[in-house]
């Protein structure tokens, strides 16, 4: 090999080791960039079960905004333990859609209905809920036919509630006689709130301790942003590596709701 052709093969070598350290700084700015986004302002995040319908549907992918109450180590991912409290922090408002981490365990998203702030008296009472001892005002709407998930339908009840803040919001009821349908009054406590979901009889969530299996009083310290917009929608049975489904059971009449 001459002089020339060896100067050659090392050129190209250089030229080959350059290319890789450009794309693998390439990549790890894209990571970086992503990261950025995630942890300072957006999250998405894919609804895994009923407890909220009727407003959100199991297969809706939502996109949450980590900035509306401030930051936490929960808005980090996996949490880590840098710090205590909430940094810039902006207070949730009664009705928001939230997003937060599981108390019992620190780790598990959990989203759900606020309804009860610092302070606040929260009952259930033949299954009206009432709040700061006076009962929340519910307009009776047409009963639906849902899929019960256990291979048949059944006949559900809808409600309009309209908060003291005036804001409204459907909520689903199975009838009388549900587990938490009668409560005990829950006196939220300071730097705490109280969720629940819009599938009243079928969640597990501040209104069950958290020794049953539910939710308890969620720090504020816990909460991870808010629900905002839901992108896009898809029925159960929707998989990646099918194609054909992402056509079939898309929802497309989901596809960039903002929710309220």
């Amino acid at each position: 090999m001459t002089d020339r052709a060896e100067a050659a093969g090392g050129e190209d070598k250089a030229n080959g080791v350059n290319d890789f350290v450009e794309i693998v700084k390439t990549v790890a700015y894209a990571l970086l960039i992503a990261l950025f986004l995630r942890v300072l302002l957006f999250q998405p995040f894919t609804i895994p079960s009923a407890s909220m319908e009727p407003t959100l549907l199991e297969g809706d992918y939502i996109i949450v905004s980590k900035f509306s109450y401030g930051y936490s180590r929960h808005s980090i991912p996996f949490s880590p333990p840098l710090f205590e409290g909430r940094i810039m922090e902006r207070k949730p408002q009664r009705g928001d859609i939230v997003v937060f981490k599981l108390p019992r365990d620190g780790r598990t998203d959990y989203i759900k209905r606020l309804i009860g702030l610092p302070g606040d008296r929260i009952q259930m009472r033949h299954g009206r809920l009432w709040i700061n001892d006076k009962e929340v005002p519910a307009q009776e709407l047409a009963p639906v036919m849902i899929d019960s998930g256990y291979g048949f339908t059944r006949n559900v009840q809808r409600f309009k509630e309209t908060f003291p803040n005036q804001r409204q919001f459907v909520t689903y009821d199975f009838g009388p006689g549900g587990d938490v349908d009668d409560t005990e009054t829950f006196v939220v406590p300071e730097g705490h709130y109280f969720f629940m979901g819009d599938n009243r009889d079928n969640s597990l969530d501040s209104r069950v301790a958290p020794a049953q299996g539910g939710v308890g009083f969620v720090p504020a310290e816990n909460l991870v942003g808010r629900a905002q917009i839901i992108l896009l929608s898809w029925n159960p049975g929707a998989s990646l590596f099918k194609p054909w489904t992402w056509v079939m059971n898309a929802r497309p009449g989901r596809f960039f709701n903002v929710l309220k």
